[in-house]
């Protein structure tokens, strides 16, 4: 990298983890570009640049000698898996994969590295021990994840067949990110619990990897500036727990002393009525980062107890 300020793009930005991405390299004194489809007037972190996330336009001029190209792209899959929103989930992400690949592939300058977002969801169901980036990836019967893992490997695939020779690559495998903004689950979680909500959710046996917004958004960085990682790279912290150990963790943090547990079909009833399916909270999902650990990255907030305090602390 030369001298001159370095230029990240973030695409599909305006979420709450392309915010918190933006505000960090702005920190660090980069230049940050969001390719939105709806530029923020007033609420935009860093300089917007309109996109439709499937054409080629202007708006690849701003990948040209960047630094790294971030894609954050995908409606959310906190939905009901219908026909209408199983295609909307596919299409948002593969699309905007393809349409980068062809405008970095473009580039007479192209982006150093190029970080597209996966999901830790791709690994299998699992109560055994836990998966590195080199584990066992499918679905399973018991966790009703057939279609998000159909949604993982879909996504991967274009960015594996892009065609890239000047670009590193890095799938980011990431698990649930846990901070303050708009759409992070822990404020949810921590309305239940002081709602005395709090209690285990299903059987509690199920692995919960997670992993807090600040190591997110150091990991990022440590992935764009160490030019020997490539390939797929879990973004998790190091220590995932079962979901009633999470639960009993949360509420000793909230001094809460109870909370009622959930059961299954609980879940069940509670996810039609808001519009989401079970399957994001009963599959066990059992993610280390050994690559990152590998690669020498220190967490700073390797147990969800710490992750859990200092959100707390942050938040009223």
């Amino acid at each position: 990298m030369n001298d001159k300020m370095k230029r990240i793009i973030l695409a599909g930005g305006s979420g709450f983890l392309g915010r918190a991405l933006a505000a960090h390299f702005l920190d660090l004194g980069w230049d940050v570009v969001t390719l939105t489809r709806s530029q923020q007037p007033s609420g935009g972190i860093g300089r917007q640049v309109t996109w439709d996330g499937c054409t080629l336009s202007s708006w690849q001029k701003e990948l040209e000698g960047a630094a790294a190209v971030v894609n954050l792209t995908g409606k959310s899959v906190d939905c009901r898996y219908t026909a209408r929103n199983r295609k909307e989930i596919l299409d948002s992400r593969i699309k905007p994969t393809r349409v980068l690949g062809e405008a970095i592939r473009l580039c007479p300058q192209p982006p150093q590295v190029w970080l597209n977002a996966s999901t830790a969801t791709i690994y299998k169901h699992t109560f055994a021990g836990p998966w590195d980036e080199s584990g066992e990836i499918g679905a399973a019967p018991e966790a009703k994840d057939e279609f998000s893992v159909e949604v993982a490997r879909a996504w991967e695939q274009p960015f594996d067949e892009a065609q890239t020779p000047g670009t590193r690559k890095i799938a980011m495998r990431t698990t649930m990110v846990l901070g303050m903004g708009t759409n992070s689950v822990f404020p949810v979680l921590r309305r239940l619990v002081r709602l005395g909500l709090g209690g285990k959710m299903g059987s509690g046996r199920q692995f919960v990897s997670w992993m807090h917004q600040v190591d997110f958004c150091r990991a990022v960085e440590w992935l764009i500036t160490h030019d020997n990682i490539q390939g797929p790279v879990n973004l998790a912290a190091p220590n995932p727990l079962p979901n009633q150990e999470m639960m009993k963790t949360l509420r000793q943090v909230c001094r809460v002393p109870i909370g009622l547990p959930a059961t299954n079909w609980m879940l069940e009833v509670g996810a039609f009525f808001l519009r989401t399916e079970t399957e994001l909270i009963i599959k066990s999902r059992r993610v280390v980062p050994r690559r990152l650990i590998d690669s020498g990255f220190q967490f700073q907030f390797p147990t969800i107890r710490e992750a859990f305090e200092d959100l707390s602390n942050r938040g009223t």
